[in-house]
């Protein structure tokens, strides 16, 4: 039988009293979602033939935990009967409750059986799910922050090819990548509609911001990258069709209720709530476009307060300057919005951005020497080269960005100094992207802690074989000699020090972290099959630590004491 449901509910911005649940229907229709007694509802909107609701479910007693279900037209689509999973609950925060939550990056979408187990890893977010829906040892978080590659639409599954090959001939540019609307829907689908994860984005709050793979590969790397981009037949069609389906799909249900009044996209929707459903096709394709050609236009960043904690989700991808005399990983906009977003006052200031902040020192100092090559600084000829090297191994992080890098090291800096309000315990960079998760710190000797956690990959491991020359580059002699060959390129030395505090590890992982009274707890976990029970993996906590603060520590070193150190897993991978 065909439901008129095609995609989720997806439990998005959730706060103390309000709820936004995201939906996709077969038809122009009205959703209602139920909790309790009461009652919420949305028209549709469509885009490219797409019909989409964003109930606002408001009025919620603060701590509420409330089982829903969702109607389409007065008919029950969610849950389905018999699923096998627990009811999907609208569970607001509670005030004065410590900040509990889960994040990770790159998950590719293919089946979950012994062949996509075997070739990309079993899903992370999918073994999470189902340890979450029997409870099995997880304690529920406030929400999970992917940071990014949620979709990859350039590296396409066979499940997405079959699909491309079905309306349109594949030996045509842009072949097996996406190329327009209808096949990002397609692709959202196929990432989000297995049970399991379908059951876990209805109940759990989630916040999304892309990475390069959710547009393509090296996505904003140089300018030159994107000359190349715009010069082919087909790029125009796919930048657009990212950027408005990452809008729909992921995007709005990021902002909150008063945010949201603030777009204008939204704005055209709620002035339409109860007339004939309104087609967002032509206001959605102008407004990628724009958002294309001038970042400073619209912003995808943004910024949530936990109470004691403080989320800032950053874009590291749109809002470039590519301009070769002002290059910028944040352009002017962008910088100042974070600057003033980077404030004490809070236990813990946390900085989500799916680029690593603080790379591996090796690396770090190989793509500062290529941002300096690239640009000029041994003339035209290696310049030529060091930008195909650029754009060959993806060297275009914040190091590769050394004027931004600088901006923001400062202004993490003045934060665990004090200069911006009272000085947290943490600030800490929470990053995906590299295929490898690791922990870092900056040698400091006052003032908060700075660290780098990075969760990567979800689902998407890298070949064996790369995972050796990855940890050469990041951690064998690639420091000594990176820094050499940054000293040749007359790159400055950064403006601290940091040192590797655990891993890398290279396992899928999922992970977590919780405000706890003794400090930032972190733990990384991963889905393990066991007696071939493919679509059952057990999960498994791969690597743990807790960052206490700075103050407990030194007063344990002038007492004389040595603090307890937290009880680590063994490492796997």
């Amino acid at each position: 039988m065909t439901t008129s449901l095609v995609l989720g509910p997806m439990m998005r911005y959730v706060d103390e009293t309000s709820a936004s649940i995201w939906l996709e229907t077969r038809n122009d229709s009205r959703v209602t979602v139920r909790a309790g007694h009461r009652s919420w509802e949305a028209r549709t909107f469509a885009v490219h033939g797409h019909h989409y609701a964003l109930v606002e479910a408001d009025g919620i007693e603060p701590g509420s935990v409330l089982p829903y279900i969702a109607e389409i037209d007065g008919v029950q689509v969610w849950p389905e009967p018999a699923s096998g999973f627990p009811p999907p609950v609208i569970a607001t925060l509670k005030p004065g409750k410590p900040l509990r939550m889960a994040y990770g990056s790159c998950r590719t979408s293919v089946p979950h059986d012994a062949t996509g187990n075997r070739t990309h890893g079993v899903d992370s977010l999918r073994a999470y799910s189902l340890a979450m829906a029997s409870r099995g040892g997880v304690a529920w978080p406030d929400l999970v922050v992917f940071l990014g590659d949620q979709v990859y639409a350039d590296l396409t599954s066979e499940q997405m090819q079959d699909f491309i090959r079905s309306r349109r001939d594949m030996e045509e540019p842009p072949g097996e990548e996406l190329k327009d609307y209808e096949e990002y829907a397609h692709l959202y689908n196929l990432a989000w509609s297995d049970p399991a994860n379908r059951w876990l984005l209805s109940t759990l709050p989630s916040a999304m911001i892309f990475d390069d793979h959710d547009i393509r590969d090296d996505w904003n790397a140089s300018l030159s990258w994107k000359k190349e981009m715009e010069a082919t037949s087909w790029w125009h069609q796919r930048i657009v069709a990212g950027l408005a389906s990452y809008w729909v799909y992921q995007h709005l249900g990021n902002l909150s209720p008063q945010e949201r009044l603030g777009d204008a996209i939204w704005q055209r929707i709620i002035r339409h709530r109860d007339e004939a459903e309104l087609d967002l096709s032509a206001d959605l394709d102008s407004f990628a476009d724009r958002a294309d050609q001038e970042p400073e236009s619209y912003r995808w960043s943004f910024c949530r307060d936990f109470g004691d904690t403080r989320l800032i989700v950053v874009d590291s991808r749109a809002a470039r300057n590519l301009a070769p005399e002002d290059r910028a990983l944040l352009d002017g906009a962008e910088m100042a919005w974070l600057d003033g977003q980077m404030r004490g006052g809070f236990r813990h200031l946390l900085v989500a951005t799916s680029l690593p902040f603080l790379l591996p020192m090796g690396l770090h100092h190989v793509e500062s020497w290529n941002e300096a090559v690239s640009e000029g600084a041994w003339g035209k000829r290696p310049a030529r080269a060091g930008e195909k090297l650029r754009q060959a191994v993806d060297l275009e992080h914040w190091a590769a960005f050394q004027k931004s890098f600088r901006e923001v090291a400062a202004m993490a800096a003045e934060v665990a100094d004090g200069e911006r309000g009272a000085s947290p315990d943490t600030v800490t960079f929470l990053s995906g992207d590299v295929h490898f998760s690791y922990v870092a710190e900056v040698e400091r000797s006052s003032g908060s802690r700075i660290m780098q956690a990075v969760c990567s990959p979800i689902r998407n491991p890298l070949p064996r074989l790369m995972r050796y020359f990855g940890a050469i580059m990041a951690y064998g002699l690639a420091a000594p000699v990176g820094a050499l060959v940054a000293r040749s390129a007359r790159v400055p030395e950064p403006p601290f020090r940091w040192k590797r505090v655990k891993g890398p590890w290279f396992n899928n992982n999922l992970a977590s972290l919780e405000v706890a009274p003794d400090g930032l707890k972190l733990w990384w976990q991963t889905g393990v099959v066991e007696e071939g029970d493919e679509l059952h993996p057990r999960l498994e906590t791969v690597a743990a630590l807790t960052v206490a603060p700075r103050s407990s520590r030194d007063r344990a070193a002038e007492s004389g004491r040595t603090l307890p150190k937290s009880r680590v897993p063994p490492e796997r991978g």
